[in-house]
């Protein structure tokens, strides 16, 4: 007031210059009153610290009550004891909201923070300062209250400093702070978001980046990244979070002998298991605990990070040198599926070009041919028997093997597996498997989707089958097409089913149980259910269980309802199908178990990795396809052929796919990335396209008319099989 009356904010700026500069002081400022303890606070304050408070008196009572009601107590949450702060929030953001729409008062936060943050920085460091004295957290829940952070006058020098000091805070204080703005809301959080994301942004299209010039020494990305995971686990906490239900792993019992991998030092590439997050392990949290995060995942994606970010080096910095050197994978929720499926594919390929390694070691010693790939010989009529004897045997005998690159040859059929046999093989065998007629699985005729038969009479091996071929799949880049709930890849990923899964998996029945739930009235008599239930077996005959002993003399109730749908979604999605999953999940773990894919892809991304997109852009086909043998892109006959394309329904698009790539979904980062190639087969004449999925090639003779190409090209993909007419 006294300011604003002689228009002069010099003094203004010497208290905010004084209190923000001042770790010492900012650290107890905007402290909550205690009961009876307000003249030993006051003995004990800074006077400058007392003169800022009195400013903060002034401007709040300045800003009237109903200015001071509109700030929720919500920063302040007296159960929560982790959050329990002495900072009071409200002063801050009222001394805030009227500060900073003062031009000077803004120049001497960004002037005071420049010269507060190099300090802190130092003071984290080496002295331990958190340690000693936890109110340290005051300064940056202070700081970090300022809603001008991701301005323009910050972000070239204040806020990167600020942001290299807030990632020198040991995990425990980082914690605190995430669980504290867990408590704030959704405008607060996605505040922190933004101006993380925005200084990430910022810095990397002011630079330039090489394979000299990393993104990952640049030294200010690294710690607002490392800010941003703070904002990223605030917004789990904030959100639907389920941390039971977990899967219980079974641990690989610790050999004591030396690996071959350990004797020739490369022990650092194969650790086992996957790692863990110390945030994570701090909070006890992980993100696939999370059912429906405040904000949504990609969000936290920053796509300009993600075009400069080299995964090969990232990804050695990842496996290799994690103490020395930081890598974006340490924080996968910076990143798009494209770009984590490229250290996916590092590490896959790192892994098979090993494994050829070691095979070339080891045939020198025993004079053995060395068999660099993993050999797959079957009979086309007897696809499963051979698939699961060869499988079976190599996981038993040398599960390393299937590391190794697959190769599949059909018996009496000549070919190089360049990838398109390999496709093949994964088609017949998931065709032949989700045949209902075998009834390892059931399909949904309205959802679309199969799930395991709890009264399947196959043995547990088939289903280690599926789980060894979906590993297999992800390992050498296939995409395969399965249609599962998404109940199925959270499974894999070390969660339990749980009740809102049944809406994607068994939709009829999720919407039954609601209603249960949410009745109100007369439950026992309207309802009249019990604690036994029934279902079909194969053979469609009706099959009673127990949910709990006795369960047919036991009535479901107002007060045990939520008891029975409990029960009844552990025996659906867990307990009746625990022998085919938990044989499913093996298989699959056999070839990833030690691939850092539970750390770096949530269950949609699994999903994404295995089937593909359904999402189908063929103008971006259009865009990325090569022409062979005298076509180009202004042929005639090309020009037919896209129009064509893009005339086709959704259904014919699918078959096109499949005929000339052997599946029709599209792979990760879209159909862009297919690199599909047509070529010339001759000029005009009756014979029909054909292709080799192996190459993604579409063999295209010169036909005549546009119409006919059209009629020739819709009777191919339409009756085609395997290597299309090949």
């Amino acid at each position: 007031i006294f300011c604003e009356e002689k228009g002069d904010y010099s003094a203004l700026v010497r208290i905010i210059g004084r209190v923000f500069s001042s770790a010492e002081v900012l650290m107890k400022s905007f402290r909550k009153d205690e009961p009876n303890t307000a003249e030993n606070h006051d003995s004990c304050k800074p006077p400058d610290a007392d003169k800022h408070e009195k400013q903060s008196e002034q401007t709040s009572e300045k800003m009237g009550a109903s200015s001071a009601a509109a700030l929720p107590d919500e920063g302040v949450n007296e159960t929560f004891d982790p959050c329990e702060v002495t900072v009071d929030i409200c002063a801050v953001r009222r001394v805030y909201d009227r500060l900073l729409t003062i031009d000077q008062a803004e120049a001497a936060f960004v002037n005071a923070l420049i010269y507060l943050t190099p300090n802190m920085e130092l003071d984290l460091e080496y002295l331990d300062v958190y340690e000693t004295n936890p109110d340290y957290l005051n300064i940056f829940i202070i700081v970090l209250e300022n809603s001008n952070l991701h301005s323009p006058e910050y972000l070239e020098v204040a806020l990167p400093q600020f942001c290299k000091a807030m990632s020198k805070l040991p995990v425990t204080a980082l914690a605190r702070l995430s669980k504290l703005w867990s408590t704030y809301g959704l405008p607060h959080i996605r505040r922190m978001m933004e101006t993380f994301q925005q200084l990430i942004t910022f810095t990397v299209v002011s630079n330039e980046y090489d394979s000299e010039n990393l993104v990952n020494d640049d030294e200010t990305v690294v710690a607002a990244t490392q800010c941003l995971k703070v904002a990223f686990y605030a917004s789990i906490q904030a959100g639907d979070v389920d941390v039971e239900h977990n899967e219980e792993d079974e641990e690989d019992p610790e050999s004591d002998e030396l690996t071959l991998h350990e004797l020739l030092g490369e022990e650092r590439l194969y650790m086992k298991g996957p790692r863990v997050d110390p945030l994570e392990r701090e909070l006890g949290l992980r993100p696939i605990d999370s059912i429906k995060p405040l904000i949504p995942f990609e969000d936290f994606v920053n796509e300009s990070l993600n075009e400069v970010v080299e995964m090969d080096k990232d990804f050695t910095f990842f496996k290799v040198n994690a103490e020395t050197k930081f890598s974006f994978q340490s924080c996968p929720f910076i990143l798009n599926v494209i770009t984590k499926s490229q250290g996916l594919y590092y590490d896959n390929r790192i892994r098979m070009y090993s494994e050829r390694r070691l095979t070339a070691l080891y045939s020198m010693v025993q004079g053995q041919q060395p068999n660099p790939y993993l050999k797959l010989k079957v009979r086309r009529d007897h696809i499963i028997d051979d698939a699961l004897v060869r499988l079976e045997m190599i996981s038993m005998e040398n599960p390393s093997d299937l590391k190794k690159q697959l190769f599949v040859e059909f018996e009496g059929e000549q070919g190089v597996d360049e990838g398109g046999v390999s496709k093949e093989f994964f088609q017949l065998v998931l065709e032949e498997i989700f045949n209902p007629d075998i009834g390892m699985f059931t399909y949904d005729d309205n959802t679309k989707l199969f799930w395991f038969n709890s009264s399947s009479l196959e043995n547990e091996a088939q289903y280690t089958l599926v789980g060894l071929v979906l590993g297999l799949a992800i390992y050498n880049n296939c995409i395969l097409d399965v249609h599962f709930p998404m109940v199925v890849y959270r499974k894999l990923m070390g969660k339990k089913g749980a009740f809102l899964d049944l809406s994607d998996s068994h939709p009829a029945l999720y919407q039954s149980l609601k209603q249960l739930l949410e009745y109100t009235g007369n439950v026992e008599k309207d309802m009249m259910l019990t604690f036994q239930i029934s279902h079909t077996d194969l053979f469609g005959n009706p099959v009673l269980y127990d949910l709990k002993e006795q369960g047919d003399q036991m009535p479901v109730t107002k007060e045990n309802r939520q008891e029975f749908v409990d029960l009844y979604t552990e025996y659906i999605l867990n307990k009746s199908v625990e022998r085919q999953f938990k044989a499913f999940k093996k298989g699959f773990l056999i070839v990833t178990n030690e691939s850092p894919l539970k750390y770096l892809f949530r269950p949609e991304e699994v999903e994404l990795l295995i089937c593909g997109s359904r999402k189908l852009d063929f103008e971006a086909l259009e865009k990325t396809t090569e022409y062979d043998g005298g076509y180009s892109k202004d042929s005639q006959i090309i020009k037919d052929f896209w129009e064509t394309i893009h005339s086709f329904g959704e259904e014919q698009k699918r078959l096109f796919l499949q005929f000339t790539t052997g599946t029709d979904r599209a792979p990760v980062g879209g159909l862009g990335k297919l690199k599909m190639i047509i070529a010339k087969n001759g000029s005009d004449t009756d014979r029909l396209p054909t292709s080799h999925t192996c190459f993604n090639a579409l063999l295209l003779p010169e036909y005549s008319s546009k119409e006919k190409l059209k009629e020739r090209l819709l009777k191919a993909i339409t009756y085609a099989k395997g290597f299309g007419m090949l």
